[in-house]
């Protein structure tokens, strides 16, 4: 079992959630083409969507489920990502920054929003569980 973070905007992240589904890299099929069902992720969202608020807080967590990347609409958009049947858990929305120091993908803290400028990256599991338990535990 592999952990990712995936980079998204809120409001996509949220709509997969609700669809049962999970697209990176912009919708990109090599993206979700890297993850195997039974890997677990988490998306960190910078902003609510392409114009809107910042957010900066971890708000999904799921695991990979089985089947093919396919096409899968997004409703309420004009958007059509390839993604893969995902899983879901209620966790509460995580902000990142009282977790920089702990978080070891993050080399400084001062610059932190570097280590966020990739769609899509694998993580230890210890930094998973870093962000994967206090979600569970706010949920």
């Amino acid at each position: 079992m592999t952990h990712w973070i995936g980079v998204a905007h809120r409001k996509h992240a949220l709509i997969g959630r609700a669809q049962g589904f999970c697209a990176f890299s912009h919708g990109k099929e090599a993206a979700v083409r890297r993850l195997s069902p039974g890997d677990l992720f988490v998306y960190y969202a910078p902003r609510e969507d392409f114009d809107g608020p910042a957010v900066q807080a971890f708000v999904a967590l799921g695991q990979v489920a089985e089947g093919d990347p396919a096409p899968m609409a997004m409703p309420g958009t004009d958007f059509t990502p390839f993604a893969r049947p995902a899983r879901y858990e209620a966790v509460a929305e995580l902000p990142v920054r009282p977790l920089l120091d702990e978080l070891s993908f993050v080399r400084s803290p001062r610059h932190w929003g570097m280590a966020f400028r990739r769609a899509l990256f694998e993580v230890s599991a210890e930094d998973f569980a870093r962000i994967a338990t206090p979600m569970r535990a706010g949920a």
